[in-house]
Order: structure tokens, then C-alpha cells, then sequence
């Protein structure tokens, strides 16, 4: 587990308290999210198989071409859930499961659910 982060640790335990009440099945996967300090990162995952449906990232090529576009780091996690969204459907996937993964919802987080449900996804 976490050393003495308590920040760290804090996320982690809200990220179990999260994960046993959440999980993505085929019809409807879990939208996992993961922030870092400079990238977000999102996935469809079906927990009954173990595998990822899709997946998109601040570092993928289609939104690191249009870096341009961008004012900060808040519209680069709306472009990455609209392009997860855009995904997601051409898979025939139209709703989800939101995990934030521990993060709390405002910010990035809440930017890239905003884009995801622009996209078409329903949580």
C-alpha cells in the first residue's frame, strides 16, 4: 500500500471504498479515470472478463496533434472524453459506470465526464 502520504493514502482508500460498489460489465463498463500530475488517462473496462474496451490519454496522437487548441490542462481532459466517448460508441457502448478512481469530482475529472457525456456516453 501507500508509505506516509496521507494525501496518497486518503485517494486510495476512497478509490476501494469506490471500486466495491462499481463494476463494468460488458453491456455497461466502468469509465475508469486516472490523473496525473501532466496527462489523464481514461478506460472502458469490463471487470467480468479483466479486459479494457478502449482507452484514451492526454499522450495519444490524435490530442497531442491539436495541442494548439488547448488553453490548459482542463480542455485537453475534455477533448480525452469526448474522444474516449467517440470510442466507446463505435464499439456500441452507450452507457458506462463513472469510477474517478479515488480523485475527487471537479477539475480534469469533471471535465473529462462533461466531454464523455458531450460525446454520448450516459452515467
Amino acid at each position: 500500500m501507500a508509505s506516509t502520504n496521507s494525501k496518497l493514502t486518503a485517494r486510495l482508500k476512497r478509490r476501494r471504498r469506490i471500486r466495491k460498489k462499481i463494476s463494468g460489465t460488458a453491456s455497461m463498463p466502468r469509465l475508469a479515470v486516472f490523473r496525473s500530475t501532466r496527462h489523464i488517462y481514461a478506460q472502458l473496462v469490463d471487470d467480468e472478463k479483466g479486459v479494457t474496451l478502449a482507452a484514451a490519454s492526454s499522450q495519444s496522437s490524435s490530442i497531442r496533434g491539436r495541442a494548439s487548441e488547448f488553453k490548459g490542462k482542463t480542455d485537453v481532459a475534455k477533448a480525452v472524453g469526448m474522444e474516449i466517448a467517440a470510442s466507446g460508441k463505435a464499439k456500441g457502448i452507450e452507457e458506462v459506470a463513472f469510477d474517478r478512481g479515488g480523485f475527487l469530482y471537479h477539475g480534469r475529472v469533471k471535465a473529462l465526464a462533461e466531454g464523455a457525456r458531450e460525446g454520448g456516453l450516459k452515467f
